[in-house]
């Protein structure tokens, strides 16, 4: 008699588009999930990475990687495992946001059968030392300036222009990178002109990078980028 699977999809994340395309701290994850599934006798069905820069990433519509991670766990009727609860979110409102999706999660790191209120609790932890955090450093920027200390280079414009324009170059990368492969496995089960692409991404609610509906020519550009 065959053993029954326990299936899994695997969520992974990496905050940069540098520790991205690098693969740091992607390896990690791998060992820690895998070493995860052979204990508890899962089988990792999946794996969906994401690479995501810059603030506001605790979005769903910001992480098509997690919405199709998502979209596969529903349709396997299973969970979706991650290596650490920071790699969903910091955030708590996030957090409950995924919880709504009635797609459970497990946390390799906090190990199986955890229940969802002990995971608020978590990531609530997270989010108050975050928030100390920065309220200790806005206290020392404060500290400071109450000093007379200048802060800030007033001197750099045009080299801190240019470098918001190559973070947001890069973010548009990365977006990119993210939804290439929802669109591959679109075109893989026969859709072919870039208006159905287009079309089947706004069913799926996948949005683009500014948070619309696709349009043919934004499926292209992201096809561009690729090529």
């Amino acid at each position: 008699m065959s053993e029954t699977i326990r299936p899994l999809v695997a969520y992974l994340r990496v905050s940069t588009d540098r520790q991205g395309k690098s693969g740091l701290g992607l390896d990690a994850q791998r060992v820690a999930l895998a070493s995860f599934a052979s204990a508890h006798g899962y089988t990792l069905t999946a794996e969906h990475v994401e690479v995501e820069t810059g603030k506001g990433a605790d979005a769903l519509d910001r992480r098509p990687q997690l919405a199709a991670a998502l979209a596969a766990a529903r349709k396997a009727k299973c969970a979706v495992v991650v290596a650490k609860l920071d790699r969903l979110s910091r955030d708590v409102a996030f957090i409950a946001g995924l919880m709504a999706q009635r797609v459970p999660f497990v946390v390799a790191e906090l190990g199986e059968g955890v229940d969802p209120f002990v995971l608020h609790m978590y990531a609530a932890l997270a989010e108050k030392e975050r928030a100390m955090i920065s309220a200790r450093t806005k206290a020392a920027l404060a500290a400071k300036k109450a000093q007379g200390v200048r802060l800030g280079n007033r001197t750099n414009l045009a080299e801190a222009s240019k470098a918001g324009q190559e973070a947001n170059a890069r973010a548009a990368a990365a977006f990119a990178a993210n939804v290439l492969p929802v669109i591959t496995s679109i075109q893989a089960a026969g859709v072919s002109s870039l208006r159905a692409v287009a079309a089947a991404l706004n069913e799926r609610g996948v949005t683009t990078a500014r948070g619309g509906e696709w349009s043919a020519s934004q499926v292209q550009r992201v096809l561009g980028r690729a090529g």
